[in-house]
């Protein structure tokens, strides 16, 4: 039985700053590639990542939109293990200025230079259709 609630897990991914995204690539392999969610979550079942257009990323998600993401928590007390979260979904490609603000930390500058107005800057909402987690002893399938 789940002893954890979408909220439960929406407070440990605040603690994890990087996921790994899956995508499918052009020949139907899976690529992953190291997301950062910059502290930003206040998760329902979604989650925002900025990317380049150019990236292959960007490509795999026009292609295929459905994506996973996996995720680390940090060891917990006296051994026991971290917490693991998967997360299968549907990816969404936003090229609204509007919805980057909604989601733009300061610490972003590092990657984006121009902010908000950097030229080819992509917003990827991953809408989550299925989470699983495994912390110690429990685990459970979530549907947000």
């Amino acid at each position: 039985m789940a002893s954890k609630t979408v909220t439960d897990i929406a407070a440990a991914m605040r603690d994890i700053d990087f996921t790994m995204l899956f995508t499918r690539s052009e020949d139907g392999t899976l690529a992953g590639r190291p997301m950062s969610n910059n502290r930003d979550v206040d998760f329902d079942g979604d989650s925002h990542f900025f990317s380049y257009e150019h990236a292959r990323t960007i490509a795999d998600i026009e292609r295929n939109p459905v994506v996973a993401m996996s995720l680390q928590g940090k060891s917990g007390l006296l051994g026991k293990p971290p917490l693991f979260i998967s997360i299968q979904g549907d990816a969404t490609l936003i090229r609204d200025k509007a919805a980057f603000e909604a989601h733009w930390t300061k610490d972003l500058d590092r990657w984006f230079e121009q902010g908000i107005d950097t030229p080819g800057v992509v917003l990827i909402k991953v809408h989550a259709s299925r989470i699983h987690y495994w912390d110690g002893t429990d685990e459970a399938d979530l549907i947000p």
